[in-house]
């Protein structure tokens, strides 16, 4: 039997939709086409193990499971639930009817239970485009896709779970996110703040003229004398984020992995401080898999760079396109992704 099940690929900000196809037929062997990388090649042994725990099984068959498209690599552990659910809806173990419906994300655990995975929100965000009727996923990135209105979100904690409510003997609990009642709520949650500061009025003037026309900073002086203090505050005299621009920051975060826990909308600015040591490819962003940088995860914010001589003359060079251009594109010999970087530098040295 053939089933269709979905998830989803993050490339820069944005995700496809990937669709996973599970063919059971006559003979016996696993196979997994589609251009996975081996984190996704292991998880027939999760899946195995997982599925077994909870009375479940994977039958002794041949399995062949596309992952189209085939073009696109697929990376991480997050397909497994996808293909769990895609066996055991093709075994005929779960019904298939509402399977297709749904974008099914999650990593497994021997247990059975579900781990978090990045970019939760851009796969939600592409989702809603797409007309699927709602997202199933571990309860920790629940929040944050519920971020995206008119999409059902229900969070799992187990396998289990998500078997029986495709079998319609338990309801999932659907997560609901007032988007705007969250953002005006925690908008002015900081536990810093720039009146703290006594004294310094002129570099508090400086600070201000700065913020106000989001104008790049040096600051200069000897140590103790509060450099990174001011630094640190000058986040809660930015404007405060639009609604759109705390979606754009949680995009960013949420593709790096950066969402906390049970965490849902970034309503405060965000202030990056690399340490001096940091690579070029840290900084900007990059990788085998790219992935954001600091100036990406600083975007809307500020970058701190403390002890700026310390910084190594090649990290300060691969800024120099970035802090015109906005954004920083990353390009590799098979892909190539746009990641936004509109940040504030403030720098500090000593004489």
């Amino acid at each position: 039997m053939l089933v269709k099940t979905f998830g989803g690929a993050v490339s820069g900000v944005n995700a496809t939709t990937i669709t996973v196809e599970t063919n059971i037929g006559q003979g016996v062997g696993f196979v997994l086409v589609g251009l996975p990388d081996s984190a996704v090649k292991e998880s027939q042994h999760r899946i195995q193990a997982s599925l077994k725990n909870n009375n479940y099984r994977v039958p002794g068959k041949q399995i062949v499971i596309n992952m189209a498209p085939a073009d696109i690599r697929k990376e991480g552990s997050a397909y497994d639930l996808t293909i769990a659910v895609g066996i055991l809806a093709a075994s005929e173990q779960i019904v298939a009817d509402e399977v297709s419906k749904y974008i099914i994300m999650g990593e497994l655990s021997l247990d059975g239970s579900l781990q978090p995975i990045k970019g939760a929100l851009p796969i939600a965000i592409q989702a809603k485009k797409e007309g699927f009727k709602g997202f199933i996923l571990p309860k920790e990135n629940a929040r944050e896709a519920a971020i995206v209105g008119e999409l059902i979100v229900y969070g799992a904690d187990n396998v289990k779970e998500v078997i029986e409510f495709f079998n319609g003997e338990k309801p999932l609990e659907q997560t609901i996110v007032n988007t705007r009642d969250e953002f005006y709520s925690r908008l002015n949650e900081t536990d810093l703040d720039f009146a703290d500061v006594k004294g310094q009025e002129n570099i508090k003037r400086a600070l201000e003229i700065a913020a106000a026309g989001g104008h790049n900073v040096i600051l200069i002086g000897p140590p103790g004398a509060g450099k990174t203090m001011l630094a640190k505050r000058l986040p809660t005299i930015l404007p405060p984020l639009s609604l759109a621009e705390a979606l754009e920051t949680t995009k960013i975060h949420s593709v790096a992995g950066k969402m906390g826990k049970h965490s849902s909308l970034i309503t405060l600015r965000p202030f990056r401080s690399p340490h001096h040591t940091i690579s070029d490819v840290a900084l900007v962003g990059g990788g085998g898999n790219p992935q954001p940088g600091e100036i990406s995860l600083a975007h809307n914010g500020v970058l701190f760079l403390d002890e700026l001589p310390e910084f190594k003359r090649t990290v300060l060079e691969v800024m120099r396109q970035p802090l015109e251009d906005r954004v920083v594109t990353i390009s590799r010999a098979k892909q190539s992704v746009e990641y936004p970087a509109s940040f504030m530098l403030v720098a500090s040295m000593n004489p």
